[in-house]
């Protein structure tokens, strides 16, 4: 199994990440669907090909044709979105945000899956993104849509554990091939 061996592959230093990578997949109370979805698009988010790597293949496992492929949009189209909004949150000159976009994000619209599906893979990948405006609008979807807080937490629970251990096995590995 592919999560095995990620945990594996953790420095003992980082024990917690291997405990805390264990716990938010192997224990996590949302469907397969969403947990799948959200662990995929996490893993794109993550930029880690060694995240990625291990983790595709089982998300694709787990999810439809269509889940997977919408798990890969999230990520996409987030990618765009966390820095375009964040930019503008960011900018001190408030007239930026009254500027049309004018940036295609059909997929938000028509997913193909859920819609709450959808929105909870964004919300965790603009938390790997750092992303609060598009962090805040996700959320208030999914809340809306009566998504527990506890449900929404799961989410960006997986994206920090990922975001984590990507961040490492990728040092690891530059560090080991510097050796």
């Amino acid at each position: 199994m592919a999560l095995d061996e990620l945990k594996s592959a953790i420095p003992d230093y980082a024990k917690d990440l291997k405990l805390n990578l264990g716990s938010v997949i192997g224990n996590s109370v949302l469907p397969q669907q969403q947990l799948w979805g959200t662990v995929l698009s996490c893993a794109i988010a993550t930029r880690s090909p060694i995240v990625l790597r291990e983790l595709e293949p089982e998300a694709k496992a787990n999810l439809s044709p269509e889940a997977y492929t919408a798990a890969k949009a999230a990520a996409a189209v987030m990618a765009m979105n966390n820095v375009y909004y964040r930019t503008r949150h960011l900018l001190s000159d408030p007239e930026y945000g009254n500027l049309r976009a004018g940036l295609r994000m059909n997929v938000i619209g028509n997913p193909g899956v859920e819609k709450v599906d959808f929105e909870l893979w964004s919300l965790a990948v603009s938390a790997i993104n750092g992303c609060g405006l598009c962090l805040d609008s996700h959320e208030q979807v999914l809340r809306k849509a009566d998504v527990s807080r506890e449900t929404i937490q799961e989410a960006f629970k997986i994206a920090a554990v990922l975001q984590a251990v990507g961040a490492t096995l990728d040092a690891e590995k530059v560090l080991a091939d510097n050796a």
